[in-house]
């Protein structure tokens, strides 16, 4: 038993240390160094489906990239590498320190999918996205981190389109 557990342990920390936000932190801070922090009530880990589900207040950081909600699921691809991080809750969170801003990109929704190849985020259902002092309201936000790109949708499946908002603040 205590077997079981250790390896259970051994490879929850490593799937961990694999997690997809080394690449959003910040450069000169040596992201591929800074450890990942993961904070929850309880840990399902499926090797042989790639996954690993927390549960229960799920705080998830590296560096300047910072994920929270009631459930965080990771997925490897068949490479085992890290595909995608979806965060549910009430209200779910994001945010990410790019170097060249002053301010975080912050984001809250039901739902928030981070694409990690792609270095998308998906804020989906009662979504909404704060960068720099603008802010966007809607159904669904897709961000491009590297790209600082916004797309707003006012679709989500199964629920009522949700108007989409925006705030733009004037350039000082």
């Amino acid at each position: 038993m205590k077997a079981l557990i250790d390896n259970t342990l051994f490879y929850a920390a490593l799937f961990a240390l694999a997690l997809p936000f080394t690449a959003a932190a910040q450069p000169d801070a040596a992201p591929q160094q800074a450890p990942v922090e993961v904070e929850a009530d309880r840990l399902d880990l499926d090797q042989r489906a790639g996954t690993a589900v927390y549960t229960g207040n799920v705080e998830v950081r590296q560096g300047e990239m910072q994920l929270r909600g009631e459930r965080v699921e990771i997925q490897r691809n068949d490479a085992g590498e890290l595909s995608r991080a979806t965060s549910t809750g009430e209200r779910a969170y994001l945010r990410h320190q790019a170097q060249n801003q002053d301010t975080p990109t912050e984001g809250w929704a039901r739902r928030i999918i981070y694409h990690v190849a792609e270095r998308r985020v998906e804020l989906i259902d009662q979504a909404e996205l704060i960068q720099r002092q603008d802010t966007f309201n809607g159904g669904r936000l897709e961000y491009f981190i590297d790209r600082e790109v916004i797309q707003a949708r006012s679709d989500v499946d199964g629920s009522e389109p949700q108007r989409i908002r925006m705030t733009l603040q004037p350039e000082e």
